[in-house]
């Protein structure tokens, strides 16, 4: 059922993969790691598209939800980099409309760390809102934010494309799916989009929704997003346009450039994104730089969008340990609500269950994607079981704190 390549140490991995198709409910997925910028495993199986039964193949790609934010942070990293773009220096020097009401003093660090104060808008979108670039930017500058900007954070699920995205733009002079194309993906090789070329179409294998039970709908994010559809929750989930429905299986949900939610790789992809900045930075960052992607920015006990407790570096996911802290977690399984990686790590987690990431102290890149969502707000057992299997086989011994050691 799988194909690709395990080094020999490796075995761990690919077992956890081929059990994942036995037991977890996985239909078509891949998995790939480096190691000191050498591939040592590059696995994939299963069935790209239910409907037809045609199978996953070394180039199937999917939606990655928020793994894409993993590289719309990269783009305004590589930008702070060159000296471009300076990242506590207020957006509005760069984006004068960006600062109204109340909004002048947020910074593009602000911006990546989701404590910018604008989580969501208020007012409906349109249905095309999502895939008109120009249409969202003017929402979101034009937004009141929920909390005083830099005092908290709430995971901004969505908005993310059009904050930081407007940044790339306006700090490379190109849209924002054009820079992460020319200056990432394609020097490294790797096959990742921000707005999909429709030559590409063919390759992808359509998303499934995790079939939530409306019994399920009890933890902290499901009763807002039930009761309230004023609450962050509720607006960050529901007011979205025509991506709602279905956008991520749509040609136009994939060739719109939405920085937060709509990144088309497969695990080979975001592995090999991650795979420089495991390894020093490579050409795309300096070191300075590199060090202050890594560090934790923001954290809280109660993200005011996930509703978990929740730790961010600029604009990347740190460790999270949430299963004796979320009520996810004691309904559908341990590893719901939580990602456990070493505590160098830096990297996103995408709805359903996908990740990538880079681990500077082990020399690790990870990707893992699929096409069947699990549940929960960030991975669930079958990502999970990857990262343990990656880390074990590297030598490390425990999760217990937190964090994966040796």
């Amino acid at each position: 059922m799988t194909e690709g390549i395990c080094r020999p140490g490796f075995e761990r991995v690919a077992e956890a993969f081929a059990e994942n198709f036995k037991s977890n409910g996985e239909v078509g997925a891949s998995v790939s790691l480096t190691v000191g910028g050498e591939t040592v495993v590059d696995l994939w199986g299963g069935v790209a598209d239910r409907k037809t039964q045609s199978p996953w193949t070394r180039d199937t790609v999917s939606i990655v939800f928020s793994c894409t934010k993993g590289a719309t942070a990269l783009c305004a990293h590589v930008l702070a980099s060159r000296g471009k773009l300076d990242l506590d220096a207020p957006v509005v020097e760069l984006w004068p409309e960006f600062g109204q009401n109340g909004k002048a003093h947020v910074t593009t660090r602000m911006m990546l760390d989701h404590s910018a104060g604008v989580p969501a808008l208020r007012e409906r979108l349109k249905d095309t809102g999502p895939y008109e670039w120009d249409y969202m930017t003017e929402r979101v500058a034009d937004e009141e934010p929920f909390w005083v900007p830099g005092t908290r954070n709430g995971y901004h699920g969505f908005t993310f494309g059009w904050t930081v995205g407007e940044m790339v733009r306006r700090a490379s002079g190109t849209s924002l799916g054009a820079f992460f194309q020319e200056e990432i993906a394609r020097p490294l090789g790797i096959d990742f989009w921000i707005g999909l070329p429709e030559e590409i179409e063919p390759r992808v294998a359509p998303i499934m929704q995790y079939p939530l039970k409306a019994e399920d709908a009890k933890t902290p994010f499901l009763r807002d997003l039930a009761t309230d559809k004023q609450s962050i929750p509720s607006l960050f989930f529901l007011n979205v346009g025509a991506w709602r429905s279905g956008g991520a299986n749509t040609r136009a949900g994939r060739a719109a450039e939405i920085g937060a939610a709509n990144g088309i790789t497969n695990a080979r992809g975001l592995a090999g994104m991650y795979a420089p900045l495991a390894n020093g930075g490579g050409s795309l960052v300096d070191a300075a730089t590199l060090a202050r992607m890594a560090e934790v920015s923001m954290a809280t006990h109660d993200d005011a969008t996930l509703r978990i407790p929740t730790r961010f570096a600029l604009g990347f996911m740190k460790s999270m340990d949430n299963r004796k802290r979320s009520l996810g977690a004691k309904i559908f399984g341990p590893d719901v609500d939580s990602v456990i990686l070493g505590s160098a790590a830096f990297g996103h987690v995408g709805a359903g269950g996908s990740l990538g990431f880079a681990d500077p102290v082990a020399g690790l890149s990870f990707g893992y994607t699929m096409n069947q969502m699990g549940p929960g707000l960030l991975m669930n057992e079958r990502g999970q079981s990857l990262v343990d299997a990656a880390y074990l086989s590297l030598g490390y011994k425990s999760k217990d704190g937190g964090v994966w050691v040796k």
